[in-house]
C-alpha cells in the first residue's frame, strides 16, 4: 500500500540512502519508475507494507514504512529493500551505500565532503557549527521532518571536527 507522507504515522520507520553523486532528470524519472512498483509490491511475511518513498535534493533515496497502519517490516523485508536499493545503483551507475560522505548545505546548496576532509574544511571555516549537515541515521518520519537537517554543532558529524 502507497501512501502519501503526510498520511504516513511520525513513527513510521526511515532508511535514507545517500547517492555519491546527484541523480540527473532522467535519472530521477528512472528511479520513480522503479521505486513505485517496489513500494507498493513491497511485502513482510506475505503482508503488504504501508510505505512511502521519494528522491529528496536528486541525492537522498528514502523509503518509509508505516507500521501504525500495517504490518511492521522485518528482516526479510529488509533485505528486499537492500537488494532493491542495490539493483537500483548499479542499473543507474551510482553507489547509495558509500557511509564515508556527509552532505551539507552551503547557500542552498547541497554539497558533499568525506570524512578525512571534513576536519580540514571545518579549521578553513569553509564550514562551521551553523553548517547544516544531513542526518541520513534519523529512524522515523518525526526525526526526518524535525532532525533530518540540523546544525554542524547538534550533529553527530561535529565529533569529526
Amino acid at each position: 500500500m502507497l501512501l502519501d507522507l503526510i498520511a504516513l504515522d511520525d513513527s513510521s520507520r526511515v532508511w535514507i540512502y545517500q547517492a555519491d553523486r546527484f541523480l540527473t532528470y532522467d535519472e530521477l524519472d528512472k528511479t520513480r519508475e522503479l521505486l513505485f512498483p517496489f513500494l507498493q509490491g513491497w511485502v513482510s511475511h506475505d503482508n503488504k507494507l504501508a510505505t512511502y518513498g521519494n528522491v529528496f535534493h536528486r541525492r537522498f533515496l528514502a523509503l518509509f514504512v508505516d507500521e501504525s497502519q500495517a504490518h511492521s517490516a522485518s528482516g526479510c523485508s529488509i533485505d528486499a529493500s537492500v537488494r532493491f536499493v542495490k539493483e537500483l545503483g548499479a542499473n543507474l551507475g551510482v553507489d547509495f551505500f558509500s557511509r564515508m560522505t556527509y552532505c551539507y548545505l552551503q547557500d542552498d546548496e547541497v554539497q558533499s565532503v568525506e570524512h578525512a576532509t571534513l576536519p580540514k574544511l571545518y579549521a578553513s571555516g569553509d564550514v562551521d557549527d551553523e553548517t547544516i549537515f544531513f542526518d541520513n541515521l534519523v529512524k522515523d518520519k518525526g526525526q526526518f521532518l524535525q532532525h533530518w537537517t540540523r546544525p554542524l554543532k547538534d550533529s553527530w558529524h561535529y565529533r569529526f571536527v
